[in-house]
C-alpha cells in the first residue's frame, strides 16, 4: 500500500493532548473523510481510515451521476468527547487545520462528534465550513448549499435525515445480503453494538423491515430480549451519545454486561461503535451468520479469516457505512433533494447495486467481500484518475 500523500501529527499547546489528519489521496484537488475523537485514537488508526475513504468515493464511482467521487482523508483526535476539555479541543484543532479544511480536505461527524458539533466548532475556528474545499467544484454554490441546509433540516419521525441517511445503508447492505442467501426478514434476529446516530438508525430500518432487534449495547451494557426490543422506545430514551435510559425498559427486557452483544443469539451481528471491536480472541463467541461492519475497521485484520472458516460472512465497513459520505456529496451536487423518501430511495438503491456486486464478485474471486470490495475499488480508480487526475 502506497503511502498516504499527506500525514500530521497536531500536539496541543495547552493539554498535551494529539490530533492527526491524513488525507490519502486528493482527486480534483479534495479529498473527503470525517473527525472522529475517541480516547486513545492513534495515527495508525486515522491513516486507516483515510485509505478506506479513498475506496468509498471510488466504489460510488457512478459516470452518469452529478457528484464525482473526491480523495479519501481522516481526521482524529485522542480525547473522550465527554471530557470537559473536549469542546475547547475540537476547536482549537480545527483551528491548526483551517489551512488544510480551506483549501483540501472536507469534513463531518464521525464516532464522538455530531455535525452540529463540528459546524459550531468549524465557525469558531474560523471556518465558512467544515466542507468549504469542495465549493469550488460546483456548478452553483448557493444552490448547493442551500439544498444541503435543507436537507439537514428535515426530520423523520423525531430523527434527522442526515443521521437516518447512514442507517438506512446499513440496513440496506444486510438485506441484500440477507435476500441473496433466500432468508426470510421475519424471525430473522439482530445484535447491535452502538446505539448513536448510526447504530441506532441501522436498528429503526432493520426493526420496520420486519427483523427482529434483540440486543442493543450501549455504554451502560448490553440491553436485550429474545422476544424482541421495542426500538421506538429505546430511540425516545437515548441521550447524545447513544445511552438508553434503563427506566424505559419493559418488563421483558434484560440488562447483560457490555460484550454480551457478541454472543447474542443472533443471525446478523452489527458493530456499531468503536474499532477493533472485534479481534482474534473475542471473535469466537459469535455465533451469527453475518458481521455487518457499521463502524469503521471493527473487525481487526487477523479476525476476518477465522470469521470465515467458521461460516461468518463480513461485509465490509468501506460498502456497508458507505452511504453517509454519499448522501452529502449526491445531495450538494444535485443527485437528491431535499426530500427523505428521495434519500432513502436512492440510497437502497445504490447500496443493494453496490453489495450484490460484491458478492458476486467474491463469489467469481473465491475471495471475501472485502477483498471484492477493494478490487472493484481498484477498477474504478484508473477510471477517476483518467478523467479527473489524482495526486497521492
Amino acid at each position: 500500500m502506497a503511502a498516504p500523500l499527506l500525514s500530521l501529527t497536531w500536539t496541543d499547546h495547552l493539554t498535551g493532548r494529539q490530533g492527526f489528519l491524513v488525507v490519502d489521496r486528493l482527486v480534483r484537488g479534495v479529498a473527503s473523510g470525517g473527525l472522529r475523537m475517541r480516547a486513545g485514537c492513534t495515527l495508525d488508526e486515522v491513516t486507516g481510515l483515510a485509505r478506506g475513504m479513498t475506496v468509498k468515493e471510488a466504489l460510488h464511482y457512478d459516470p452518469a451521476s452529478r457528484y464525482v467521487p473526491l480523495g479519501g482523508a481522516k481526521g482524529g483526535i485522542d480525547c473522550d468527547p465527554r471530557d470537559p476539555e473536549a469542546y475547547p479541543l475540537l476547536v482549537r484543532y480545527l483551528r491548526a487545520m483551517r489551512p488544510y479544511t480551506e483549501s483540501c480536505w472536507t469534513t463531518g461527524e464521525d464516532l464522538g462528534l455530531t455535525q452540529d458539533l463540528v459546524d459550531r466548532a468549524a465557525a469558531e475556528a474560523g471556518l465558512v465550513s467544515s466542507i468549504q474545499a469542495v465549493y469550488p467544484l460546483l456548478d452553483d454554490e448557493a444552490e448547493a448549499r442551500a439544498r444541503l441546509r435543507d436537507a439537514f433540516a428535515v426530520d423523520v419521525d423525531g430523527i434527522g435525515l442526515d443521521e437516518l441517511v447512514g442507517g438506512c445503508g446499513v440496513a440496506e447492505a444486510a438485506l441484500a445480503a440477507l435476500d441473496l442467501a433466500g432468508v426470510p426478514r421475519t424471525g430473522t434476529r439482530v445484535a447491535l453494538q452502538g446505539f448513536g446516530t448510526m447504530g441506532g438508525a441501522t436498528a429503526r430500518f432493520l426493526a420496520r423491515a420486519g427483523l427482529t432487534v434483540v440486543a442493543v449495547a450501549d455504554l451502560k451494557g448490553t440491553v436485550a430480549n429474545p422476544a424482541g426490543l421495542d426500538i421506538e422506545t429505546l430511540l425516545a430514551a437515548r441521550d447524545a451519545h447513544g445511552t438508553v435510559d434503563r427506566s424505559a425498559l419493559r418488563p421483558g427486557d434484560r440488562e447483560l454486561p457490555g460484550e454480551a452483544w457478541l454472543s447474542a443469539d443472533a443471525d446478523v451481528l452489527v458493530p456499531a461503535a468503536v474499532s477493533y471491536a472485534i479481534d482474534a480472541g473475542n471473535q469466537e463467541r459469535i455465533t451469527a451468520r453475518w458481521v455487518v461492519e457499521a463502524a469503521n475497521m471493527p473487525v481487526r485484520q487477523e479476525a476476518e479469516p477465522l470469521l470465515a472458516a467458521r461460516g461468518v460472512t463480513v461485509l465490509p465497513d468501506v460498502v456497508v457505512n458507505s452511504g453517509t459520505n454519499a448522501w452529502w456529496w449526491w445531495t450538494l451536487f444535485g443527485d437528491v433533494g431535499a426530500d427523505a423518501e428521495e434519500a432513502f430511495a436512492h440510497t437502497r438503491r445504490s447500496m443493494r447495486a453496490l453489495v450484490e456486486r460484491m458478492l458476486d464478485r467474491a463469489r467469481a474471486d473465491g475471495t471475501t467481500p472485502r477483498a471484492a470490495a477493494h478490487a472493484i475499488a481498484a477498477d474504478r480508480l484508473p477510471l477517476i484518475a483518467e478523467r479527473f487526475g489524482w495526486f497521492r
